[in-house]
């Protein structure tokens, strides 16, 4: 690598950072807007036996993004891992769920405009009622460099 990608990649490291609310890369903005614990039965849990966690939230691309397009639903997946910490020999990452709000089932993956922003909705699969759940935010799935992480009471 050399040392100007490698000026370009610490720069955007200190650029990008997950604060619990504000999710900040270089190509867009993600901004949970909302969460809540859904039970089984519940609007936006109809169909599940299992309660889920639900985040609501905002992605905005910037307006000079540079790389590909994007829509609302991939930034989360590529960035987002929900754990549970609930048992102490592995790490219990949750599973997704289905979409918690039907406004969003034709846009969930549309294409972004840059400058553009727009609403969508994620759930995981709750593993119990009591522990919380971290979303910790990486720079990209093959480095797992820590963006931030941020802890949700679930109670």
């Amino acid at each position: 690598m050399s040392d100007e990608s490698e000026a370009v990649t610490e720069k955007e490291a200190e650029e990008s950072y997950f604060d619990g609310t504000d999710l900040v890369k270089e190509d867009y903005t993600i901004t949970i807007t909302d969460y809540k614990v859904l039970q089984p039965g519940e609007q936006g849990n109809e169909y599940g036996s299992d309660s889920v966690i639900a985040f609501w939230y905002d992605i905005t691309v910037s307006e000079d993004a540079t790389s590909t397009e994007y829509n609302p639903t991939m930034p989360w997946m590529m960035t987002f891992k929900a754990i549970q910490d609930n048992d102490e020999n592995f790490i219990n990452e949750l599973r997704v769920s289905s979409l918690p709000d039907s406004n969003y089932l034709n846009t969930q993956l549309v294409t972004i405009r840059p400058g553009g922003t727009v609403s969508n909705a994620i759930a995981y699969k709750l593993t119990d009622s009591e522990t919380p759940v971290t979303l910790n935010a990486v720079g990209n799935l093959f480095t797992n460099e820590q963006l931030g992480s941020h802890d949700y009471d679930i109670q």
